[in-house]
């Protein structure tokens, strides 16, 4: 657990973050530096967006899998990692970095 506090604060102060969380397989925060309303936001929308990512990469070839997901809008920029049973999501502010 010690593990993931640490990469929770190396990531948290990168210049730019404005939040990070783990989600789980059903789509479900497990751990945010976000406040609760805009954490269970990003987790449904980011989860399912990443799911049809996932299926489309699959789609498109069938050995080959989604490893990484960045979106940029004019506001924030949205990285996704996906692990087996979890996706990391970190939210930023692409002006500042």
């Amino acid at each position: 657990m010690a593990e993931v506090e640490e990469t929770f604060k190396r990531i948290q102060s990168h210049k730019g973050v404005i939040g990070v969380i783990v989600v789980n397989s059903e789509g479900i925060p497990i751990r945010s530096t976000l406040d609760n309303s805009t954490t269970v936001q990003y987790a449904g929308l980011i989860s399912q967006l990443a799911a049809k990512a996932r299926s489309t990469v699959r789609d498109i070839d069938p050995s080959n899998d989604l490893t990484f997901l960045r979106i940029r809008s004019k506001k924030h920029e949205i990285m996704v990692a996906p692990e087996n049973e979890y996706l990391l999501i970190v939210i930023q502010n692409p002006d500042a970095v």
